[in-house]
């Protein structure tokens, strides 16, 4: 497993990290504290999604708390060129990308069934509710870069890659499976992020697999590579290096972050009801802020820093509960509007014909 903090915040300096600090020192001191307001606004704004679902506000909420660091790790080494596809969980992905998180809400309230629009928000693609299916996707737009020549040109500040994230419960899922076996088949410019969060809602990955996730990519014919997902140095750093190599045509290859749900696989689980309080607990001591948090202080970042974070993480929170409260329900046109690119005859009978039903019952839904 790769890893390049201790616990404690320490940055390892041995053989095994060599390979990787290239990429950490390329880091400007700017980079290196945005990684940690990443990662803090990104707690905040999971809790208070979290509270906005248990007041009625949001239909469900699948929480990200824990996983912060192999996140914004993986995130921060794409290139703006690069596509990445989501699962459901990927909230800090998407904000850095551009998603405004209001979005990532309406979702997860019922109020879209898309939410953004992946050009306009850094090629972050829409959330994928379908356990394992975005795998497919994102294979088959990468086969789709490699065949418009997109990629393997030499050109890193043009070509492109494919990410794709998923957890180690979809592992099981077929569509997983294929799209492995497409992308090395077909050799295409994507890495495969699996955040091995241990659990599938509440069947642990030890039930799951024998053997190490990362292990099953040679069966694949490609690479695999395990990193401390609690990370978020290394997450970054072996991202960037597979990202890399994946765009200059080295082909496909598969990330296992290990890492932990801190809370419950969504608002509708109840982790208690499953997990041992000393596991979680012994996770939480290897919480990913706090590493990381521990590291700038040992580069000597001060106080003020940390207390700003914490502050803009407040007031993102702040933003985030008033805009979702001033959400309206949305018109019933929206059925219609957006079926086809231009305005289409049938769909505007049917339009008509639900508003005449509507009005014959005295009211409207819309």
């Amino acid at each position: 497993m790769v890893q390049l903090l201790s616990t404690d915040g320490t940055l390892q300096t041995d053989d095994a990290a060599a390979e990787y600090m290239p990429y950490i020192d390329a880091l400007s001191d700017d980079e290196l504290r945005q990684f940690y307001r990443d990662m803090v606004i990104t707690r905040r704004f999971d809790l208070e999604a979290t509270n906005l679902q248990r007041q009625g506000q949001l239909a469900l909420w699948p929480p990200s708390h824990g996983q912060e660091a192999a996140q914004v790790g993986s995130a921060r080494a794409a290139r703006s060129q690069d596509h990445l596809f989501p699962s459901y969980r990927e909230h800090s992905i998407g904000m850095i990308r551009g998603v405004d998180v209001v979005d990532i809400v309406r979702l997860m309230r019922g109020v879209t069934n898309g939410g953004w629009d992946p050009a306009a928000c850094g090629n972050f693609h829409l959330y994928t509710l379908v356990l394992g299916s975005q795998a497919l996707h994102a294979t088959g737009y990468a086969m789709g870069i490699t065949l418009d020549g997109e990629t393997g040109t030499g050109d890193p500040e043009t070509d492109r890659a494919v990410m794709v994230y998923f957890g180690d419960g979809a592992t099981s899922q077929g569509d997983v499976s294929e799209a492995l076996v497409f992308a090395a088949s077909f050799n295409a410019p994507e890495v495969f992020f699996l955040q091995n969060n241990q659990w599938a809602i509440s069947v642990p990955v030890r039930v799951q697999s024998r053997t190490p996730l990362y292990q099953r990519a040679g069966g694949f014919g490609m690479p695999g590579i395990q990193v401390d997902g609690n990370d978020v140095l290394a997450s970054y750093a072996v991202t960037r290096k597979n990202l890399d190599e994946a765009r200059a045509g080295q082909g496909p290859r598969l990330i296992e972050a290990l890492t932990y749900r801190i809370g419950a696989h969504t608002t509708s689980d109840d982790p208690t009801k499953y997990r041992m309080d000393a596991e979680t607990a012994s996770w939480v001591a290897k919480d990913p802020i706090v590493r990381y948090a521990s590291y700038l202080r040992g580069r000597g970042e001060g106080e003020d820093f940390f207390a700003a974070a914490a502050s803009e993480a407040e007031d993102f929170s702040a933003d985030l509960r008033r805009r979702t409260l001033e959400l309206t329900v949305p018109s019933t046109d929206l059925i219609f509007d957006h079926v086809y690119s231009e305005q289409h005859p049938v769909m505007d009978a049917q339009k008509q014909w639900l508003a005449d039903y509507e009005a014959s019952l005295g009211g409207s839904t819309r």
